[in-house]
């Protein structure tokens, strides 16, 4: 596939491509630029679980508790490197422009109401999930908010994960903070804190906009500085403060 040129087109922020790149280049001491990216190959635990050492033995003591109090925490998804953080993205940009017929900043924005840009996701840590209880027998799409609230199958159990997660360090990510901005709030996505703060700190020091550059995913060339600036304030530092 030929690289595509990176089109400065108008941002879907509205925001002059002119500003300023979003953060200094830097490679932090503990994490690579390819591990923050989803790039490099870690060390992954458990069998269905995939997430890092100290993550997942944290993972595991939630899943024993939850277990005494009857729920049965089910892993949808957890790891994800870039590459099929990739695959998911194109899939519906193809999807929202050829079948829906939608233009490509219309598709952008519609994709990032829940799902990340490659290399930008939390997913590619190995320290974040999505989880659901695996009792309620439930048909369709698992992960939609109407499901976590009154109601619902899993009202329960987001009752219980409001009581119990942070005991074993998992906050949730996208909460439902009304002034919160970026992606919509996933009541089934949870963080292990003791080690994406730090992620996150290093992820912030490193040149987005310029390593996205470089990317030849669909879409890719609609990304501007103003876009990506505005994407990153919003996508990525709105979130559950405790993770700041």
């Amino acid at each position: 596939m030929k690289r595509r040129t990176f089109v400065k087109t108008a941002s879907i922020s509205g925001l002059a491509c002119s500003l300023p790149p979003v953060f200094p280049h830097f490679i932090s001491d503990e994490y690579s630029t390819d591990e923050l990216m989803g790039k490099a190959v870690i060390d992954l635990f458990g069998e269905g679980i995939n997430l890092r050492k100290e993550a997942y033995e944290s993972f595991v003591e939630m899943k024993k508790a939850a277990y005494t109090d009857g729920f049965d925490i089910k892993m949808v998804s957890s790891y994800r490197d870039f590459y099929h953080q990739a695959s998911i993205w194109e899939r519906k940009y193809l999807a929202f422009t050829e079948d829906e017929g939608l233009e490509p900043l219309q598709a952008i924005d519609k994709i990032i109401e829940y799902s990340t840009i490659p290399g930008t996701s939390r997913h590619h840590w190995g320290t974040d999930i999505d989880i659901i209880d695996g009792y309620p027998k439930v048909s369709g799409d698992v992960l939609v908010p109407e499901k976590f609230e009154k109601g619902g199958p899993f009202e329960n159990f987001k009752l219980w994960l409001d009581e119990n997660s942070e005991k074993f360090g998992f906050h949730l990510v996208y909460t439902n903070e009304p002034k919160r901005r970026g992606f919509k709030y996933e009541p089934w996505h949870y963080s292990y804190a003791p080690i994406s703060i730090p992620m996150l700190t290093a992820y912030r020091k490193i040149n987005i906009l310029r390593l996205l550059q470089k990317e030849e995913f669909y879409g890719a060339e609609h990304f501007t500085t103003g876009f990506i600036k505005t994407y990153i304030q919003d996508n990525i530092l709105d979130i559950n403060p405790a993770l700041l």
